[in-house]
């Protein structure tokens, strides 16, 4: 939803600065912040005729309206709003309903317009007939739009240990955020040096990444544990088509680099070979200059996200039109007296279901259509390009 994380008003003056660096189209803006494409041209066109007292909200409350709901009402309910951010209609209404129950508070759809109008809620644009997680890619235009992560090929150090070097790349400026030799490809080694990461670099638009563990799998959606996670920071996992690795060509180039610097011959030991890649990571973004940044380095085109991470997740939030199931431990979902497995990545997280044209319904996880129902077998099954 959109200006979940800070107070309207900083995301507007966000919005409309990152407009003003000419880094980012107006269709980069509304994917970015999650609101529509009229609300963008909105608060910019607000800007360039009233300065910053422009981005602040309007009552758009009619002067005269038989059937409107009391102003005293709409003030709370936008209040309620304020401090519960991530709270839907549903949940402000009920919570509204046990301070106040003797008041005739509107229903939830009502209540939902009014915050609409107040520009509180805005309608999510997602591409439902796109596969997910994949094309169409993220332009590479500017710092932090797209990050690139990958396991480059496991090695053996001189004490016959295996070494699996995770690095992680800004697409615009070729920054080595990542290098890391870890033990084993798995999400309980690589989830806390992304989160480090993230700490210290902020959050990209999207990642992208090739089609292996544990980026992502061949279940439903392509997803995994990390990639679930990602969803829930707000970040857009991208994956390479199989067999392409063009797709992801600037980071390979930098593990022709790094393979060509710091493992002829490997090291002695996993710690040795750390202290390599972390001079190669200081070289290569401070030091070594890039022909295709016109010889500058990678560090003087880098810059920190304005995306804070967050220490705690957003909650996944459907629309009426959806059928809200959670999966169970067992990556299965109750549907109409059946059990229907979903994916073992899902655990604990909430799906929504939508009816479609025909009786079928379609599977989506935020705003990710991962599976169509299968009428006749009672399984999930891909969805159709």
């Amino acid at each position: 939803m959109p200006w979940k994380r800070e107070p309207p008003m900083d995301q507007r003056i966000q919005l409309v600065s990152d407009w003003l660096s000419d880094h980012y189209s107006k269709k980069t803006l509304s994917r970015r912040y999650m609101v529509s494409r009229p609300t963008v041209d909105k608060w910019i066109n607000r800007y360039e005729r009233e300065g910053i007292e422009g981005l602040r909200e309007r009552s758009r409350v009619p002067k005269h309206s038989p059937g409107r709901t009391d102003e005293e009402i709409v003030g709370k309910l936008i209040e309620a709003k304020l401090q519960h951010k991530d709270w839907g209609p549903k949940k402000l209404v009920r919570h509204l309903v046990k301070q106040w129950p003797e008041t005739r508070w509107p229903a939830p759809s009502t209540a939902g317009e009014i915050l609409r109008r107040q520009g509180l809620v805005s309608q999510r644009n997602c591409r439902q007939k796109t596969p997910p997680y994949s094309q169409p890619f993220e332009d590479c235009d500017a710092p932090n739009r797209v990050w690139s992560i990958d396991y480059k090929g496991q090695f053996k150090t001189k004490d016959n240990r295996w070494c699996y070097p995770l690095t992680m790349t800004d697409n615009y400026s070729r920054y080595l955020l990542l290098c890391r030799g870890l033990e084993r490809p798995r999400l309980q080694e690589t989830r806390p040096w992304l989160e480090w990461a993230f700490r210290e670099y902020g959050l990209p638009v999207a990642i992208r990444s090739d089609n292996g563990a544990p980026f992502a799998s061949v279940g439903l959606g392509g997803l995994t544990a990390l990639s679930v996670w990602w969803i829930k920071l707000g970040i857009i996992p991208e994956r390479i088509k199989p067999g392409r690795p063009d797709q992801n060509g600037r980071h390979e180039r930098m593990h022709r680099s790094l393979k060509g610097s710091t493992l002829k011959p490997p090291a002695r030991n996993l710690r040795s070979q750390q202290e390599i890649f972390t001079a190669f990571q200081r070289e290569f973004n401070e030091e070594r200059p890039h022909e295709a940044l016109s010889m500058d380095t990678p560090g003087s085109r880098y810059q920190r996200s304005a995306r804070i991470y967050p220490e705690r997740l957003r909650e996944i939030e459907y629309g009426d039109e959806y059928a809200v199931r959670k999966v169970r431990s067992t990556g299965e979902i109750r549907w109409r007296g059946r059990l229907i497995y979903v994916s073992e990545a899902l655990m604990g997280e909430p799906v929504g279901l939508k009816e479609v044209e025909g009786g079928q319904w379609q599977l989506y996880f935020s705003c990710y259509q991962i599976a169509l129902l299968n009428n006749k077998t009672w399984r999930f099954e891909k969805p159709k390009v």
